[in-house]
C-alpha cells in the first residue's frame, strides 16, 4: 500500500482565512490517513501477534440454559434415566520415598518394546559368608531411564564358508537381502532415519552429525539417497491411499506453502502442499509447484462420487472445481470466525458480538458430539437447534451491512462480506450429518508439514518436496489410527517388494492394521537386547 501524501497543517492565522472547498480537501485527506493508519495498525498487530502473541482461538462460551440438549434424551427414551454409578469411597496411599518410589504400583515404560538392562546391587552384609548362612526370600527392583551416547547397532551377519570333503565343493550362504539392494543400511536404519526427520523433525545434517559422533564414518549425500529411496519403496503405497481418499464421499482439502526447486542462484521456487482428508480417517499431501485452480483438480481427479462433499475454506478454486464436477462445496466455520478475530481489535463490540453467535452454533456441535449422535439423529438434532442459531447470525449480518456503514477497509467489513458469500456453503454442515462443521481435523493433520518446515526449511528439489509428501502421508495416518510408525514402515518395506501390486492398499495404514498388525514383519535388530549373538532363518 503506497501512503497517500499527507496535507501538511496549517497554523491558526492561516486557517481563518481558508476558503470552505479547502477545508473539504483538508478533511477529505485527514479521512484517507485516518483509514490507512487503521489498516496498517491491523497488520502491525497480527504480525505482532504471529510473532509475540497468542495464537489460539478458543473463547470461553458458558452455554445457556435454553441451548441445553438435554430435553434430548427425555424426548428419545423417557423411561431411561442416565445411567449412574457408584464410586466407592478408599484411602489414597502416602507418596513412596526412596528409589522404589512408583516402581510397585506400575511401570513407566512398556516392557514388551523397550530393553531392560539388569543390573544385580550386591547385599553387603552378606560379604563373607557362606550360602548356608543365610536365604534369599525375595527380591525388590527399582528402574532407572539411561541413555547410550547412540541408539545404533552394527548387525554383523556371519556366513559359514564350508568345503564338502566328498566333491570338495565349496558353498556359503548369501548375506540377507536388505530393501534396499546391496546397501549397507537395514530395514531398522532406514524407518528410523525417515522418522527422525519427517516424525521428529531433525534434519539429516544433524542426524549426520550425531552418527559422526557415535562413531561411525558416513558420508552426508547417503543419508540423502536412503530416504529418497525409502521413500520411492512407499510411493505405491502413497498412491493406493490417495485413491482410497479419492473414493471418499466428504474430503476436505486445504493447501500449505514450502519451499522448493532452485529457481536461481540464492533463490529457490515457491510450492505447495494440497492435503486432502477422507472420510476413512486417511490424509496424503499431494505437491504441486503452484496454487493455480488445475491442481485441485490433479489432486481429486474429474469424476467425482455420487453426493460428494468438498469442504474447504474459502478460497476460489475450491468452489470452481466443485462447480465444474457438481459435488456439494462445504464452507469452514473455522475460516469464517477467524475473520472476526482479526477484525477483534479494531471493532471489539460488533466482532466481539458475531464471535458469541459462531461460539453459541460450536456449543451445540460440541453437545452433539457428546452425546455421540450420528446418521439422522444428529442432523435432526443440527436442524433443531443450530439452524436457528445460522439464521439468527446471518440476519445479524445483513442488518450489519444495512446500518452500520462501515468502511469498505475494515476489517469488519470484510469478514462480514466473507460470511455473506459463503453462506450456502456454510449451511451444507446442517443437512449432511457426515459433514464436519470446519476443517480443524485437516489443519490439525497436516501441522505436521509447517513444524517439519521450521526445521529444515525448504526441499532442495521438487522430488524431494513429493518424497516430503509420501512418507509424512503415512505417518499421520498412522497417528490418526493408533499406529506405532515404526511398527508400520519396518513391516511394510519389507513386505512391499513382494506383496501382489494389484493388492498394495491392503499395505495402506488402515487395511494394514486389520491384516497384518498382529503379526508384522521385524528387523533383525528386534530380537537383539543389549548386544549378544542370534541366529537367522
Amino acid at each position: 500500500m503506497n501512503p497517500t501524501p499527507s496535507t501538511p497543517l496549517p497554523s491558526l492565522a492561516e486557517a481563518a482565512h481558508w476558503q470552505p472547498q479547502q477545508v473539504v480537501d483538508l478533511a477529505r485527506s485527514h479521512l484517507e490517513q485516518a483509514q490507512q493508519i487503521a489498516v496498517l495498525t491491523h497488520q502491525l498487530d497480527w504480525f505482532r501477534r504471529q510473532i509475540f502473541g497468542q495464537k489460539s482461538e478458543k473463547r470461553p462460551f458458558e452455554i445457556p440454559q435454553q441451548m441445553s440438549l438435554g430435553e434430548m434424551s427425555e424426548q428419545d427414551s423417557p423411561a431411561s434415566p442416565e445411567p449412574t454409578r457408584l464410586v466407592p469411597a478408599h484411602q489414597r496411599r502416602g507418596q513412596r520415598q526412596g528409589a522404589e518410589a512408583g516402581d510397585e504400583g506400575g511401570l513407566f515404560f512398556d516392557e514388551s518394546k523397550v530393553p531392560v538392562e539388569v543390573i544385580h546391587v550386591p547385599n553387603p552384609d552378606i560379604a563373607g559368608l557362606a550360602p548356608d548362612q543365610y536365604e534369599v526370600i525375595g527380591e525388590k527392583a527399582s528402574h532407572r531411564l539411561a541413555q547410550r551416547p547412540g541408539s545404533y547397532v552394527v548387525l554383523k551377519y556371519v556366513r559359514p564358508l564350508i568345503k564338502r570333503l566328498d566333491t570338495q565343493a565349496l558353498s556359503c550362504p548369501p548375506a540377507p537381502v536388505g530393501v534396499i539392494e546391496g546397501s549397507r543400511a537395514d530395514v531398522s536404519f532406514v524407518v528410523g532415519l525417515l522418522l527422525d526427520k519427517f516424525a521428529y523433525h531433525l534434519p539429516l545434517h544433524r542426524q549426520h552429525q550425531r552418527l559422526l559422533d557415535a562413531g561411525f564414518k558416513l558420508s552426508r549425500p547417503w543419508l540423502t539417497q536412503l530416504a529418497a529411496l525409502g521413500a520411492a519403496l512407499l510411493e505405491p503405497i502413497y498412491e493406493a491411499q490417495l485413491a482410497s481418499i479419492r473414493a471418499s464421499r466428504i474430503k476436505a482439502m486445504d493447501e500449505t506453502p514450502i519451499k522448493a526447486g532452485r529457481a536461481e542462484p540464492g533463490k529457490l521456487k515457491g510450492g505447495y502442499f494440497w492435503p486432502i482428508y477422507g472420510e476413512l480417517d486417511e490424509v496424503c499431501f499431494p505437491f504441486f509447484e503452484g496454487r493455480a485452480h488445475t491442481y485441485v483438480e490433479k489432486a481429486l481427479g474429474l469424476t467425482p462420487v455420487e453426493g460428494g462433499v468438498l469442504l474447504s475454506d474459502g478460497y476460489a478454486a475450491y468452489a470452481q472445481y466443485a462447480g465444474k464436477t457438481g459435488l456439494t462445496h462445504a464452507q469452514c466455520w473455522a475460516h469464517t470466525r477467524r475473520k472476526f478475530i482479526e477484525a477483534e481489535r479494531v471493532e471489539p463490540t460488533l466482532a466481539g458480538e458475531a464471535l458469541e453467535q459462531i461460539g453459541a452454533i460450536y456449543a451445540i456441535e460440541a453437545q452433539i458430539r457428546e452425546r455421540k449422535r450420528t446418521g439422522e439423529k444428529k442432523r435432526e438434532d443440527r436442524l433443531l437447534y443450530a439452524k436457528p442459531l445460522v439464521e439468527k447470525f446471518f440476519a445479524w449480518v445483513q442488518s450489519c451491512f444495512e446500518h452500520q456503514g462501515l468502511l469498505p477497509s475494515n476489517p469488519l467489513t470484510a469478514a462480514l462480506a466473507y460470511a455473506r458469500e459463503r453462506r450456502l456453503g456454510l449451511e451444507v454442515f446442517l443437512t449432511d450429518p457426515e459433514v464436519p462443521i470446519d476443517t480443524n481435523h485437516l489443519e490439525r493433520a497436516l501441522r505436521a508439514i509447517p513444524m517439519g518446515r521450521k526445521a529444515w526449511l525448504f526441499c532442495w528439489t521438487e522430488l524431494g518436496a513429493k518424497h516430503v509428501g509420501i512418507v509424512q502421508s503415512l505417518i499421520v495416518t498412522c497417528r490418526l489410527h493408533g499406529i506405532n510408525p515404526y511398527d508400520y514402515l519396518v513391516d511394510v518395506l519389507q513386505r512391499v517388494g513382494q506383496h501382489p501390486a494389484a493388492d498394495v492398499a491392503q499395505l495402506t495404514p488402515r487395511l494394514w492394521k486389520e491384516r497384518f498388525a498382529a503379526n508384522p514383519l521385524r528387523s533383525d535388530v528386534h530380537d537383539l537386547r543389549g548386544g549378544g549373538s542370534t541366529s537367522v532363518s
